[in-house]
């Protein structure tokens, strides 16, 4: 079965900017591959300007995110959802919904609607208390709107079954496996193997950076620590402020060539993932198929994809434990080897995109059998 398809709620493909335009490539492509007609939606100020990427359509909508800030995103779903109200999709997949839940009644009637209800957003510090109250309302609007969901972690589904009762698919994000060209791709003068802590991730508070930051500061270490990521926001100078007597600390902005940053994971020490927040994380999958040595935050989030095979911290003091006592032996290469087979049989691309094929299909059978009925 062959059908036509629109993916909504990303700034579009390719992706330059986070997870769900990261994940929204690889499964538009894939889905294209399989023979069917897939739309994304694209900000109108996108740096791929082209209509077509790879097979895949690219409808351009006005964002006036870049006027008007944050209330932006949502004149932008509504202009996406107005355009695809206009297209004859039969299945509409919905990345996210802090910003297009809202726009629910006008939801194209006659296309399957589809919701991935990424990873607790109220629960994110960095917003406050009254955003965090309408996120909940966001995240009700989305279950009441849409007609099927998709979890990227066992987490979220375990919680959408016990808040709204609903049986929401879990599909995780994939990784490629590491390549011998991204083997090759640091030079030598800018990371020597395993000499340095890494971290990488959008600064913001409930990414931990500061707790591992402080713990590094405080440790006896000779070693440096790289940071990737914009640190261009509020949190983000905090933090180069607050560390920059530090001069083992290197914070080296963000970088969006994939191959530099699988190898610089590949080559870490340690690599430090703080995420406490959301599902599956595209950065931990990447660092895990990076051959990377992980430490990352102790919650339900990182345990329910690393298990056993991870460092873990708490706090700043467990922190500077970590990195005065964690020897790269033989029991750290098989935390390495674990998680490399995990990406091998459980998060790889190939069959995650099989399996969002599968139940988008399913899920139009479905509504299609209920319109019958």
């Amino acid at each position: 079965m062959k059908l036509r398809i629109a993916i909504l709620g990303t700034r579009g493909v390719p992706n330059y900017y986070g997870g769900f335009e990261h994940i929204s490539e690889y499964v538009s492509e894939g889905l294209v591959k399989r023979g069917h007609e897939v739309t994304v939606y694209n900000s109108h100020n996108h740096p791929y300007q082209k209509d077509n990427w790879n097979g895949v359509n690219i409808q351009h909508c006005y964002d006036p995110e870049y006027l008007v800030g944050t209330a932006g995103q949502f004149i932008y779903d509504l202009n996406c959802l107005l355009d695809a109200r206009k297209r004859k999709f039969d299945a509409i997949l919905i990345m996210g919904y802090t910003s297009s839940s809202v726009w629910g009644k006008l939801y194209p009637p006659n296309s399957t609607i589809i919701t991935n209800m990424d990873g607790l957003e109220w629960k994110r510090s960095k917003y406050s208390p009254k955003v965090q109250k309408f996120l909940k309302y966001a995240e009700k609007l989305a279950v009441k709107y849409s007609e099927f969901y998709i979890s990227d972690s066992l987490v979220i589904k375990q919680y959408l079954g016990d808040k709204y009762k609903v049986n929401s698919k879990y599909i995780p994000y994939g990784a490629d496996l590491f390549s011998e060209e991204e083997r090759e791709q640091v030079d030598s003068t800018d990371a020597l193997k395993e000499d340095y802590f890494l971290l990488m991730a959008r600064m913001e508070p409930e990414n931990n950076i500061e707790t591992i930051l402080e713990g590094f500061n405080n440790s006896s270490s000779h070693r440096k620590f790289k940071v990737l990521g914009d640190t261009g926001n509020k949190f983000g100078k905090f933090i180069t402020h607050k560390f920059k007597n530090d001069e083992r600390i290197e914070f080296k902005g963000s970088i969006f060539d994939t191959a530099k940053v699988r190898a610089l994971q590949n080559n870490s020490y340690l690599y430090f993932h703080g995420h406490s927040v959301g599902g599956t994380n595209p950065s931990l999958l990447e660092a895990m198929a990076s051959e990377a040595l992980i430490a990352a935050h102790n919650n339900p989030f990182n345990k329910s994809v690393l298990h056993t095979d991870a460092f873990y911290f708490s706090d700043a003091k467990e922190v500077r434990n970590l990195v005065e006592t964690v020897q790269r032996k033989e029991i750290e290469q098989t935390m390495v080897s674990n998680n490399l087979h995990k990406i091998k049989y459980q998060f790889n691309w190939e069959k995650i995109i099989d399996q969002y094929e599968q139940y988008i299909i399913e899920c139009y059978q479905s509504k299609k059998h209920e319109r019958i009925v």
